[in-house]
């Protein structure tokens, strides 16, 4: 869409020849479609449920006619005023409040035409109101069970989402505008993106998210120096070289989730956390996990803890002759650490002196849209998949994170990649998120039906490790929770609820943004600020947070406080010996390319 005083003549000899372009790129994406599509005859189409769980949306809806006809009765009074609006509008009126307000932060309007064009103005409230129609239809519904409920609503907002006009080339004046400026190439480009991202033996569409050829592990991410000093099956042990004079007593070993890579603690100098902590005078120390194949299908939660944070305190004593350390887990990492170190407490082992857990869950009764995904039938189905193959592949976890927060994780590439045509930008948060890792199939099945289905961890003996019940109950080395106040993978509330189960002092950090911006925070002027507020002990999140403090800045400094209380004082930096290999190792760079 282009001004009408600056309108940009269609040329049709170029026109034609994109129109041909995009005929024959059809042709042969519809070939490779179809031919997927028979390669994938016989296996299950509906694996999440969606269908089962809107046909029983729709029953209630035809159960209950008046919910509907309400439904329906608002609908038609809001377009009725839309309408009227929309021809004051046209008869060159002054726009008034909008009958349907975007939600802030909604980035798919952001164009000026969304508002500043009657007609865009108008295609977009119309969608505005039906979806916010459809969202309070599907919330009211009744005869729903609480699980069925969920899933409803989660799965109308993905069909509302991919029905947004910003999705498509006619409704979004960006897209529009684009195309006329470059007479059509843009589409061309998109549909050879299009091909370039579709599987057709899966019979799936993976949007880039990042170009691919702008990072490199070792070279421009995952760069602060260091030695890998231990090496198992499962983990390369990483320490990183000192850059003060004299370094905090304790050592810190970091244990990162086994289904990312760990250098999202180590990006960029600007934003890596390992960097900043050595700055900040500790000897730290990194869990890199292996990219596990089908060799290692047998592996199990017991496993992990004994080959990853048990065999890495292990090492770190030997080579620092220190015998306490500072321990953080992150995510799943922290999941494992929380076991682990109350199996510890229970054998009387000494050597933890704090722990410090980000985003981490230890009581899954709440875990947010992650839900969806969680139930008898849907793990039996991936039970199925790993039995296959060995593993679960790192896409599979990364779809359902998308789909979560769809719109930008999915339909904003869409528009990107294949309405625009252009390329996706070198980012290097995305590109350690593209980056994925596999997962044995009984280490994940155990964690999908233990803690996510069962909730076990919470219960005293719940779970055992190495024959010795695990109770959180006996963790009373002081520790210190770092949760996002967006987190949609790990809802902040819930990760307060699991650090009320331990037995020790307990102090909340809660920053903003969500799962992995709201950890990746580096003290600067751009940095998120945070609330800090009283110990855990008997509060609610809610009591917790109406008589928390909001500071400015990154939790890191105010974490940093807290870490200093258990450094163990100072003494000269440790100097690393020459290593298995240099950081940050060969584990890290093994690809999922399965």
């Amino acid at each position: 869409m282009t001004d009408s005083n600056h309108a940009l003549p269609i040329d049709p000899a170029a026109l034609s020849l994109a129109m041909r372009g995009i005929a024959k790129e059809c042709q042969y994406f519809l070939s490779t479609y179809w031919a997927g599509q028979l390669a994938r005859a016989g296996k299950p189409v509906d694996p999440l449920g969606v269908i089962s769980t809107l046909q029983a949306l729709s029953a209630q809806w035809l159960a209950h006619p008046t919910v509907l006809m309400r439904a329906q009765t608002d609908v038609w009074t809001q377009s009725w005023q839309l309408w009227s609006q929309f021809n004051q509008r046209l008869w060159g009126l002054p726009a008034t409040s909008p009958v349907a307000a975007m939600a802030p932060g909604d980035r798919r309007f952001r164009d000026p035409h969304w508002q500043d064009h009657p007609f865009f103005d108008f295609v977009k409230q119309t969608y505005l109101v039906a979806a916010s129609a459809l969202f309070k239809l599907t919330a009211e519904t009744p005869g729903l069970d609480t699980k069925t409920a969920q899933k409803a609503a989660f799965y109308v907002r993905q069909f509302a989402d991919a029905l947004a006009p910003s999705n498509f080339i006619a409704t979004n004046p960006e897209v529009l505008r684009v195309t006329v400026e470059t007479q059509g190439q843009n589409l061309v480009r998109g549909l050879r993106h299009l091909i370039e991202d579709f599987d057709p033996a899966e019979g799936q569409l993976r949007p880039r998210m990042v170009a691919g050829d702008g990072f490199e592990v070792g070279r421009n991410l995952a760069t602060a120096p260091g030695k890998v000093v231990f090496q198992n099956e499962l983990i390369q042990l990483l320490q990183y070289a000192p850059t003060t004079a004299v370094v905090k007593r304790r050592p810190l070993l970091i244990v990162p989730p086994w289904i990312n890579k760990f250098y999202i603690l180590d990006l960029q100098p600007r934003n890596s956390f390992i960097r900043w902590a050595v700055a900040e005078g500790h000897t730290v120390f990194v869990i890199s996990w292996v990219n596990p194949g089908a060799e290692l299908r047998d592996k199990d939660f017991e496993d992990y803890a004994v080959g990853g944070p048990l065999a890495a305190l292990d090492a770190i004593r030997a080579i620092t002759s220190e015998a306490e350390v500072n321990l953080i887990g992150y995510c799943i990492g922290g999941t494992l650490l929380g076991a682990t170190l109350a199996h510890l407490r229970a054998l009387g082992d000494s050597r933890v002196s704090s722990a410090t857990f980000f985003t981490t869950l230890l009581d899954f009764s709440d875990v947010g849209d992650l839900s969806v995904f969680i139930d008898e039938a849907q793990i039996t189905h991936l039970e199925q998949v790993m039995q296959a193959q060995g593993f679960l592949e790192g896409r599979a976890m990364s779809n359902a994170f998308n789909l979560i927060r769809a719109n930008d994780l999915i339909w904003s590439f869409v528009v990107n990649n294949y309405l625009l045509g252009r390329a996706p930008a070198a980012f290097d948060l995305l590109y350690w998120n593209a980056d994925s890792t596999r997962m044995p199939a009984r280490l994940h099945s155990t964690y999908l039906r233990r803690m996510y289905l069962e909730n076990a961890l919470r219960e005293p003996g719940g779970i055992t490790l190495l024959g010795e019940p695990v109770d959180l109950g006996r963790i009373d080395v002081p520790a210190c929770f770092v949760s996002a106040l967006d987190d949609h993978i790990a809802p902040w509330k819930t990760i307060f609820s699991g650090a009320g189960l331990l037995g020790g002092e307990v102090s909340f950090l809660l920053g903003k943004a969500g799962h992995v911006a709201g950890i990746i925070n580096p003290p600067g002027p751009k940095a998120y600020d945070h609330y800090v507020g009283p110990a855990v002990d008997t509060l609610t999140a809610e009591e917790w947070l109406s008589n928390a403090t909001l500071r400015s800045g990154s939790w890191w400094e105010s974490w940093s406080k807290w870490i200093d209380r258990f450094s163990g004082g100072e003494v000269p930096a440790r100097t690393l010996g020459e290593g298995l290999e240099e950081a940050p190792g060969s584990y890290v760079r093994q690809r999922d390319t399965t």
